[in-house]
């Protein structure tokens, strides 16, 4: 697993050629590796080819959306996606979520916010805490190797499903509320309107076999978050 001494590989997916240029700069000061697309269609060619560490995705991009290719790289791609959005488009934010995306930043962006939020979702990806396998019935998560399989079935998950069922696996039995999943997730406080983590549990309870209408796997507790239910695998 590369690590951020190893020089991450970072993709810049952005069509304003100067916001790229300045983004790569950016980044290359602080010891990443960073390749540019400017097309939305040959940044899923080089997603797919050269399996980037990370992928920061505008939306607005001739050829394929962002969004186009946030939900087709999703297909083949596990690792994070940063979605950059116009400061108005709270609508790209949440159809971003739901296919996938990790996290997104408003433009204009800010740099130290841009670096903080890359080495969150890549501390995340390569983190060399030990790890323990979690195996609740047939639910059965190894965070060394990122793989999860349930009833022996692999099941695909963004970077941010992995963690976030993960983080609710670890304490299964246990409400978690929003404020701490936010917190732990995107490294932000909770404004009481982000609704990131509801779309993916929404998104992990459709992979993972969940009744939307009544889920018996990852429950929502009125007034204190969500709950893994250890009995329910």
């Amino acid at each position: 697993m590369t690590t951020e001494a190893d020089a991450a590989h970072i993709m810049v997916v952005e069509d304003d050629e100067s916001l790229a240029a300045w983004i790569a700069d950016y980044l290359n000061s602080h010891n990443f590796q960073v390749s540019v697309a400017t097309r939305g269609d040959d940044a899923l060619e080089l997603i797919q080819a050269d399996e980037p560490d990370l992928v920061v995705l505008d939306v607005m991009l001739p050829g394929l959306s962002g969004l186009e290719v946030c939900e087709k790289a999703r297909k083949f791609y596990s690792r994070p996606i940063l979605m950059l959005t116009a400061q108005s488009e709270e609508d790209d934010e949440i159809r971003g979520l739901e296919i996938g995306a990790d996290d997104f930043l408003a433009k204009p962006v800010k740099p130290k916010v841009l670096l903080a939020r890359v080495k969150a979702l890549l501390r995340r990806e390569q983190s060399d805490d030990p790890a323990h396998v979690i195996r609740i019935g047939g639910l059965y998560i190894d965070p060394t190797s990122r793989t999860l399989t349930l009833n022996e079935k692999d099941i695909n998950l963004s970077s941010h499903e992995f963690d976030l069922l993960t983080l609710l696996a670890s304490q299964a039995g246990s409400p978690l509320s929003r404020e701490k999943l936010i917190s732990q997730m995107r490294g932000i406080e909770y404004d009481g309107l982000d609704r990131s983590i509801d779309i993916s549990i929404s998104r992990l309870r459709k992979k993972l076999g969940d009744v939307a209408s009544a889920p018996e796997r990852i429950k929502t507790i009125r007034g204190k978050g969500y709950l893994l239910a250890p009995d329910a695998w």
